[in-house]
């Protein structure tokens, strides 16, 4: 949970701005910085998360993941589960979780592009629709919101 102090006076929208002094409006901001950083601080742990938690189960499930890759992904029992499994596969519905969000786009390019570059040496166009880049950024927003926690 993030902690933030109620900040009125940062905003010409939320405070009588003529009578904020430079004092009040320099303390106002210097907390809005810190508030940001913590943000971001929130974003950078769950980035970490994605990342410790790329694809475990090409390791711990490599009995099925060898089974599907020997048939050239003909068969799908592993491929099938680890799309649901994990949460940047979000070129197929059944990849896309319904909380998706910016972390997951981030996980599905980093995955995309390293794949790409250690295989081939290129990386294959890559396009999401703007209806799922717009749910993964309002989901992202309500994340955060859940997090912060203002107090007096």
């Amino acid at each position: 949970m993030i902690e933030i102090q109620k900040s009125p006076t940062a905003d010409t929208r939320t405070c009588d701005y003529a009578n904020v002094t430079k004092g009040q409006l320099y303390e106002s901001s210097a907390m809005h910085i810190s508030d940001v950083c913590e943000a971001l601080n929130f974003f950078q742990s769950k980035i970490v998360q994605a990342a410790l938690n790329h694809d475990p189960d090409k390791l711990d499930d490599i009995d099925g993941f060898h089974a599907d890759f020997v048939t050239g992904f003909k068969q799908t029992g592993w491929w099938d589960r680890h799309r649901k499994l994990n949460r940047h596969h979000l070129t197929q519905e059944d990849g896309i979780p319904v909380d998706v969000n910016l972390i997951d786009v981030l996980d599905f390019i980093a995955d995309c592009v390293m794949a790409g570059m250690a295989r081939s040496g290129s990386v294959y166009p890559l396009n999401l629709p703007p209806e799922l880049l717009e749910r993964a950024f309002q989901n992202t927003v309500e994340m955060l919101k859940r997090e912060v926690k203002v107090v007096a």
